[in-house]
């Protein structure tokens, strides 16, 4: 059975608490990253994901294998998940997909920028031509 899987991760990069929403999907992995500001209790997250979920930016899928869970005795689950809330630091994975998600967006900004100004070049060369053009017919 293929099943989407996510995680969610609450970490101090001072000066801020910051949040990394994970998931992995038929289409591969991918990750989006929210600043909180201050310190979130379990309650204000827990209502902030049911209302922020969905508008998360999740960067673009990255083709990778899929983390295989199997079952593990409850006391020993229990033990890792304490451990990994002791654990500072976001996975190398997330680390990757949100640079290409900041990449792609630079690449957005950059094709925007060209396009921006192309424009603004034809706009003056037209009109130096209007003004070339009354010039000569002597207005």
């Amino acid at each position: 059975m293929d099943r989407n899987v996510c995680s969610f991760t609450v970490l101090f990069q001072p000066p801020f608490w910051v949040g990394v929403a994970e998931r992995w999907e038929a289409e591969g992995y991918s990750a989006a990253r929210v600043v909180f500001g201050a310190e979130p209790t379990d309650a204000q997250l827990y209502e902030w994901l049911l209302r922020e979920w969905h508008r998360l930016d999740f960067s673009p899928a990255a083709k990778g294998e899929r983390q295989v869970k199997e079952r593990k005795n409850p006391k020993r689950a229990l033990r890792e998940a304490r451990a990994a809330t002791r654990r500072q630091g976001v996975s190398t994975w997330a680390q990757e997909a949100l640079s290409r998600q900041r990449e792609q967006e630079g690449l957005e900004r950059q094709s925007q920028n060209r396009q921006r100004q192309r424009e603004e070049e034809e706009r003056k060369y037209l009109l130096r031509q209007q003004k070339k053009r009354e010039k000569k017919r002597g207005r």
